[in-house]
């Protein structure tokens, strides 16, 4: 089943020209799994873009087709300005790629990688020297041009990498799960650099199952699972879309269904779900109604063996979207 979601920017009538990536009913299947399911999907020119969702939605996979390296089972995708069913040449000319684990050439020093990439799209030896040699000091790593890969700490190379994504000067960049593995310090520092390439101008799509790098450094998210896009909008935007009030869930020491249908009569409930044990409920008033629910699961014979409280997030709109959470 395709599933579309609406964008409601005003934007979405700007011209094809003002579109970084289109996708019209992207779909890929590797047997009868359905990796990517009918995304139809708008990036402007100039944006940062999230694709958020948890491990195996298919994120990787859609990036994979917007870059070439994986064929669409049907749909279409344009990427700056070239089909990559018909044109994945020009398309590779025109993006360029940070992958979710770095993968540079070991046996050459940190210059080298980005020289010899440059090599790829035909730029002179000494323009990519210096175009190098810029791009490593840009990014606080300048002092390493001649060191091996295997001496950069795990934030440094993946510096590396976008510098590397960087050296021919692409019109969109693609990074999927850039910060998976770093640590916080090293996050941040990574989190720093992408928000100085968005403020070049520079057109961002990246994926990652983290709520707040999304949060924080997109202009527009696309919330997906399983495959399928699930909503598209600003994070601020998808923030008021989720359900009403607080989230409070109650993880009991067994089946939650009964209580579920009960805890829907409490009043300034305004949602009820299940999942797994636990007892997710939405709430006008907060953890007022935790008294009554805590009653009515006893009544039922459970115990309550913890509780948590959320206010509206992308979580809790993910949840609501999906009935699980979403890291």
């Amino acid at each position: 089943m395709s599933v579309t979601a609406v964008d409601e920017d005003p934007t979405t009538q700007a011209r094809e020209s003002d579109w970084a990536v289109e996708t019209h009913n992207l779909t890929k299947r590797f047997g009868a799994s359905v990796a990517v399911n009918g995304v139809d999907l708008k990036v402007p020119r100039g944006c940062a873009f999230g694709y958020l969702g948890p491990n195996g939605a298919g994120k990787t996979t859609t990036i994979g087709i917007l870059t070439t390296r994986v064929r669409a089972t049907a749909g279409r995708a344009v990427v700056a300005g070239a089909d990559v069913g018909v044109a994945a040449v020009t398309v590779r000319q025109r993006i360029g790629v940070v992958p979710q684990r770095p993968n540079p050439d070991r046996s050459l020093s940190v210059l080298d990688n980005l020289v010899f990439h440059a090599a790829y799209f035909g730029i002179a030896h000494s323009r990519a020297t210096a175009r190098a040699h810029a791009l490593l000091e840009q990014f606080d790593i300048d002092d390493r041009a001649e060191a091996k890969v295997d001496e950069l700490s795990g934030g440094q190379q993946q510096r590396l990498m976008i510098a590397r994504a960087l050296i021919h000067e692409p019109r969109v960049i693609f990074l999927d799960e850039p910060t998976v593995g770093l640590d916080p310090q090293a996050r941040r520092s990574l989190w720093d650099i992408l928000r100085d390439l968005h403020a070049q101008g520079r057109t961002i799509v990246m994926t990652t199952h983290y709520m707040e790098e999304a949060d924080r450094l997109c202009e527009r998210l696309a919330i997906v699972d399983e495959g399928r896009l699930l909503a598209l909008d600003t994070p601020a935007s998808l923030r008021a879309r989720a359900p009403g009030g607080t989230l409070v869930e109650l993880t009991l020491d067994g089946d939650a269904g009964p209580a579920a249908e009960q805890a829907k009569t409490v009043p300034h409930v305004t949602g009820v779900s299940v999942r797994d044990g636990v007892l997710r409920v939405y709430s006008d008033r907060g953890g007022q109604v935790i008294p009554a629910l805590i009653d009515l699961v006893q009544s039922g014979g459970r115990t309550v063996n913890n509780i948590n409280l959320a206010a509206p997030s992308l979580e809790t709109l993910f949840l609501s979207l999906t009935g699980r959470k979403l890291e």
